[in-house]
């Protein structure tokens, strides 16, 4: 067991806001992989639709913004008929008839979208970084915990490559990193519990946070929903036992205060 406890941190959401990265990504990638008619039918937006803002919260997976900025650009799409309370009700089955309907695939479209980042970073690093704003209050006590004798690691479902450049950029040095790559997030958790006391896991979707619950293997870690992340409208009412609701002024005193 190693001696220094560690913090786990969700980074979309909870370290940095990128809304205007992932809108600029998915609608290039959607420009990617279109055919030529379908282009002539649907008109991709420059600015963020808001629509698209609004959905943000329902994403698990990077390839699910490609499927949102397609659906918000097309008049005809489900989610412009539906509206998006019934669109967000069934999100994940909309997700799937959304697919179908474009004749795509998850991995398809996650590669796709990776590819176009990695040539958005190559063209225009600068611009691309500066899509992502990081939230400065988290950033700040992050840079504070070593002072503590506290490690924090991230946990996201974000590709390690672009995560591990936005940290370098906001100069900041987790002990560990894992994305989509790692497998699930209470499967990385489980594994860090063999070797690590973990003081807590801050993540902005309370559904994966509720996934953490119900693993009885996780009890002793303490859940903290991030009161300035991608939120549904409902997210914060009536949480369960074993999730706290933080909130930057929360956030600034010693983790042993948060409880």
């Amino acid at each position: 067991m190693i001696e220094k406890p560690l913090l786990v941190l969700d980074f979309d959401g909870v370290i940095v806001d990128g809304i205007e990265e992932y809108w600029s990504s998915s609608r290039q990638t959607c420009l990617n992989i279109l055919s030529a008619k379908e282009k002539e039918i649907i008109s991709f937006p420059s600015e963020i639709p808001k629509a698209f803002k609004a959905m943000r919260p329902w994403v698990h997976h990077g390839w699910e913004m490609v499927i949102l900025a397609a659906e918000c650009s097309n008049k005809t799409s489900q989610l412009n008929l539906k509206g998006l309370q019934d669109f967000s009700r069934n999100y994940q089955i909309e997700c799937s008839l959304a697919l179908k309907k474009w004749g795509w695939t998850p991995l398809q479209l996650q590669e796709a979208l990776n590819q176009t980042r990695r040539e958005a970073i190559s063209n225009n690093f600068n611009q691309w970084l500066n899509f992502h704003q990081p939230f400065s209050l988290v950033t700040q006590r992050l840079k504070t915990l070593e002072k503590e004798d506290i490690e924090f690691a991230i946990l996201t479902t974000k590709s390690i490559e672009f995560t591990k450049k936005l940290l370098h950029c906001f100069d900041l040095q987790p002990k560990l990193v894992f994305g989509h790559e790692s497998g699930s997030k209470a499967d990385v958790l489980n594994e860090l519990l063999q070797e690590r006391i973990i003081l807590g896991f801050i993540e902005d979707r309370r559904t994966t946070l509720e996934k953490i619950l119900e693993d009885t293997k996780l009890k002793s870690i303490p859940c903290y929903l991030a009161s300035w992340g991608y939120l549904k409208p409902k997210d914060r009412n009536n949480l369960p036992s074993g999730i706290k609701l933080l909130n930057l002024d929360t956030l600034r005193e010693p983790i042993s205060k948060w409880s």
